[in-house]
């Protein structure tokens, strides 16, 4: 990927970085309004409680999640639902247990029964276009060539390995060898 001179393109780790930095900002000016509002004695009662609350939250639904979970693997379907609630009861337990009150909102969103459908479909999407991003330029079509596998090995076909040449008359002989008895022989 080349880049124009002058021009630097912001790395996801830097983003990350000042977002948390913009966010620790945000929650101290915050923090000082609510103090000056209500005072620093219940301020501070607000921040603690709502700590406690992601703690038991983490407790209750989290152990809620992971007996769905188990549910879902014994029945023998893909528990991909499960997965994501028990993800998002953790990650808004450990919102809520931060300092702060735009945590604590953030927190609730993504713990609260009738707000997290919303916070999954939001995590599906990212987390799809994430893989689409990260598999541009692959394809299982064999007509489509020229991808990535293509370039780092020639004539291999692309991901699905080599292919037989639709004008070739080539035979391969050989011989299936079936391990299994036959049904019946015991």
């Amino acid at each position: 990927m080349t880049t124009t001179p002058g021009r630097r393109r912001l790395r996801p780790t830097k983003i990350a970085a000042m977002g948390l930095l913009l966010l620790a900002i945000l929650e101290v000016v915050v923090l000082i309004a609510v103090g000056r509002a209500i005072g620093a004695w219940p301020t501070f009662l607000l921040i603690l409680a709502s700590s406690l609350l992601g703690l038991w939250i983490i407790r209750h639904e989290g152990s809620k999640a992971f007996r769905a979970f188990q549910s879902a693997a014994q029945s023998g379907r893909m528990p991909a639902r499960e997965i994501a609630d028990g993800t998002l009861v953790l990650a808004g337990g450990l919102l809520l247990t931060a300092p702060g009150f735009i945590t604590d909102v953030i927190g609730l969103l993504l713990v609260l029964p009738f707000t997290r459908p919303v916070a999954r479909n939001l995590l599906t999407a990212a987390i799809t276009s994430r893989i689409v991003a990260q598999t541009d330029g692959f394809t299982t079509d064999p007509r489509v060539t020229g991808g990535p596998a293509d370039a780092a090995f020639p004539g291999a076909g692309g991901p699905q390995g080599a292919r037989r040449s639709e004008s070739s008359d080539e035979v391969v002989e050989g011989e299936i060898i079936d391990d299994d008895p036959p049904s019946g022989a015991y």
